[in-house]
């Protein structure tokens, strides 16, 4: 795991999306244009929490979020999610 400079403020987390599936079950190619946005990733940094709720993802949790959740970043060409602690389904 890539240490990060970034520190999220309140109830925010920073996740590095898993790579897309490339290859179906049978072993079909899925091309560039075909991928879905991945909806798993690994929690890089997370804020310190709001005054009346902690965290409850911390470091190194794989967690499942929403499609269309989070805004994109690109740091230092590595590409990652900012997100609200609400934003996350589960920890897997």
């Amino acid at each position: 795991m890539a240490n990060v400079n970034i520190k999220p403020l309140a109830d925010r987390v920073l996740v590095e999306p898993m790579a897309a599936e490339t290859t179906t079950a049978s072993g079909i190619i899925i091309p560039d244009t075909a991928k879905e946005k991945p909806q798993k990733g690994k929690v890089v940094a997370v804020g310190p929490g709001t005054k009346d709720e902690d965290m409850t993802v911390k470091v190194g949790d794989s967690v499942l979020y929403g499609k269309y959740s989070g805004t994109d970043l690109k740091l230092d060409g590595v590409d990652y999610l900012i997100m609200r602690e609400s934003d996350i389904l589960a920890i897997v």
